[in-house]
């Protein structure tokens, strides 16, 4: 990683430090470790941070503060300490989501699990046992990114698209999970269904979910997962959480 990170400006809107060139571990650990240094710094000039997989974006007005003075405190911060080992932020959530999988609520499950080479029970079984990441929020509001997931599912994503799936749907692809905001079409593959809402606009945080965030999916049935839409008005769909330290 000897060519990275690299500080670039962002026209006169902002400053972006990039940690690698494409997505790993400790380049999404060190993206959000610097964003938290970052703000524990305070600095007057930044109004606004943000990371996505591999990068920390500084929202600063460039037209009436020099570039030259923010890169070279970046430059001073980034060499403080080894950032792609640097211990990831406290106040993190960990997040468990009741997930049902398979069924014609999430028909893909099969398909997922036959490129992966894995029969569909043992799918199940690694997947709602992993802990992932929330590695970052896009596409739509609240909409997570999490990985990484063992090399068993990095699997492509299907050549054509899928016309629309629904919200809470949880689908897979290189290495990586969503669980859709809203319906939408989509090239990943559609392995499971929950009732965990990312997004709640009426809510307090209407992001349910913050980059570095984890989270896992336990498998739950068809009479679990109906019930849950049946008492839940919470949107957060039968999930529980403990702060991370």
């Amino acid at each position: 990683m000897s060519d990275w990170p690299k500080i670039r400006t962002v026209g006169l809107s902002g400053v972006l430090v990039t940690f690698a060139g494409e997505m790993s571990e400790p380049a999404n650990r060190a993206a959000l470790a610097f964003r938290a240094a970052v703000d524990g710094a305070d600095w007057p000039e930044v109004s606004e941070t943000s990371t996505s997989l591999v990068s920390t974006f500084l929202e600063v007005d460039l037209a009436s503060t020099s570039p030259q003075d923010v890169t070279e405190r970046l430059e001073e911060l980034l060499k403080s300490r080894d950032w792609f080992a640097a211990a990831l932020p406290a106040g993190r959530t960990l997040w468990q989501v009741p997930t049902l999988y398979g069924t014609e609520l999430a028909p893909q499950l099969e398909e997922a699990a036959e490129v992966a080479g894995v029969d569909p029970d043992q799918a199940i079984a690694e997947i709602s046992a992993s802990r992932v990441r929330v590695l970052t929020i896009g596409f739509a509001p609240g909409q997570p990114y999490m990985g990484e997931l063992s090399d068993t599912w990095n699997i492509p994503r299907q050549q054509g698209l899928t016309k629309s799936v629904p919200s809470g749907a949880l689908v897979i692809a290189i290495r990586q999970l969503i669980v859709f905001t809203n319906a939408a079409p989509t090239g990943w593959r559609h392995i499971g269904q929950t009732a965990f809402r990312t997004f709640r606009p009426d809510a307090e945080m209407p992001f349910t979910l913050a980059p570095g965030d984890e989270l896992t999916f336990p498998a739950i049935s068809r009479a679990e997962y109906e019930a849950i839409l049946a008492k839940d008005t919470s949107g957060l769909g039968g999930a529980t959480r403990e702060v991370l330290t």
